[in-house]
């Protein structure tokens, strides 16, 4: 009996330390889920018609609403897609009398994209939208390696295993799956992160693109006051002006109306009951409700987490926190800050976790911070099945973990640098 206080201490300082966090280990389990995900892929595609897979699905789940989209806007209809019924008839013109119905939430932003995918024969749009985006994420997650530890991300062994790391990481499935656009959105955040000291014109462009997934963007106003990037902030509020312009002119001034009526299907239907499923939302807004909560303390519970996420990330840009911790406060933010992000929208996690790593790397982990990034990178993978079968939530506190990690860290470095004078590197 004697013996089990003493194991469970000794486990617990694994934890801690991160001592269980072995390279070896982690390898194993990269490779473990990237060959089951690339059996599950293939088996997939193997049995589909090129078109739909053995479930009747679009190959692409959510890629066949979009496409769709695409579709309606090539043939002068850029109104349908936020019209039920409509978009409904054009998916099922496409995909059959039998298609699910994916319905469309974006803005007029994104229109455009999604019309030159509709260019394309449907397997083809597919695999250039996914194959690129992904390159572009790929690229992002090497950026930001190379800028943060050049000579690991170079060498050899460092080389494969970031990579190896980035392909597996299971949210890349989960998106693949869907056919969806987090490939895009982790790119956009990691270039605007990477360039905003060195180009923070380019930056702000970046950023303000981001418009296409406006609750997305409920944060990066709060960096760039707070971190007083004003450059960056003027070219973001300007891409987000010509964007509008440019849609307006494409589409008429009624798709704002259009879009903003719509928007009411997308609040009532999609985000506050159960049409997809609080399980498949990872938001505290979904956590309360999938506990029973009524739609206005879900609201309540969202908003005090995104004052709370706001008012940290400003502290945190205006501390002297390394400028690795304060750029991944910001996608972990924006994901505590938003009430509505499905588990594809975990890719937003691969920039903190970079982020995070280089930063542990390079100066030492943090107690709990080894365990914490092991916990954000599997995480995608188990917290939808996870919540359907228990209703436990995994997302939230996961992210809330991490985050508080982040500040103890950032807290850390202000005062180290207080006491010493010396403001520490910021990129």
């Amino acid at each position: 009996m004697a013996g089990r206080p003493a194991k469970m201490s000794g486990f617990i300082d694994s934890l801690r330390n991160g001592a269980w966090l072995t390279r070896d280990r982690m390898r194993l389990v990269a490779l473990a889920m990237l060959a089951v995900s690339l059996l599950g892929a293939a088996l997939l595609i193997a049995t589909s018609d090129g078109l739909l897979d053995w479930f009747g699905r679009p190959l692409g789940t959510d890629f066949g609403g979009i496409y769709a989209a695409g579709h309606e806007v090539l043939e002068g209809h850029p109104l349908s897609p936020f019209d039920l019924a409509a978009h409904y008839a054009k998916q099922k013109a496409i995909f059959g009398a039998a298609a699910p119905f994916y319905s469309w939430h974006y803005p007029p932003f994104y229109l455009g994209i999604v019309a030159l995918l509709a260019l394309m024969p449907f397997p083809l749009s597919l695999a250039v939208w996914q194959g690129v985006t992904f390159a572009l994420y790929l690229l992002a997650i090497r950026a930001i390696l190379a800028t943060q530890l050049p000579r690991l991300a170079d060498s050899d062994t460092g080389g494969k295993l970031w990579l190896l790391f980035a392909i597996a990481f299971p949210a890349v499935f989960i998106n693949l799956g869907h056919g969806h656009n987090g490939f895009l959105t982790t790119s956009l955040f990691s270039g605007a992160l990477l360039l905003l000291d060195r180009r923070p014109i380019i930056a702000g462009i970046l950023f303000g693109c981001l418009i296409y997934k406006p609750q997305f963007g409920l944060m990066i106003p709060v960096v760039l006051v707070a971190g007083e990037r004003w450059r960056a902030f003027a070219a973001a509020a300007a891409t987000v002006i010509m964007l509008a312009l440019a849609a307006t002119l494409a589409f008429g001034p009624e798709v704002w109306t259009t879009f903003l009526a719509s928007t009411k299907f997308t609040r009532e239907v999609v985000l506050e009951t159960n049409e997809i499923g609080w399980n498949k939302i990872q938001s505290t807004f979904s956590w309360v409700r999938m506990w029973g909560g009524g739609v206005t303390l879900a609201y309540a519970a969202q908003g005090a987490m995104a004052v709370f996420a706001a008012a940290s990330l400003a502290w945190l840009w205006r501390s002297r926190a390394q400028y690795a911790i304060k750029a991944a406060g910001l996608p972990l933010a924006t994901l505590l800050a938003t009430p509505y992000s499905i588990d594809y929208d975990l890719m937003l996690l691969a920039p903190a976790i970079a982020y995070l790593a280089a930063d542990g790397v390079t100066r030492g982990f943090a107690p709990w911070q080894k365990t914490i990034l092991a916990a954000l990178w599997i995480m995608p993978l188990l917290t939808r099945s996870v919540a359907e079968a228990t209703h436990i939530p995994l997302t939230v506190p996961t992210i809330l973990l991490a985050f508080g990690v982040l500040l103890r860290r950032a807290i850390d470095d202000t005062g180290a640098a207080s006491a010493s004078g010396v403001l520490p590197r910021e990129a």
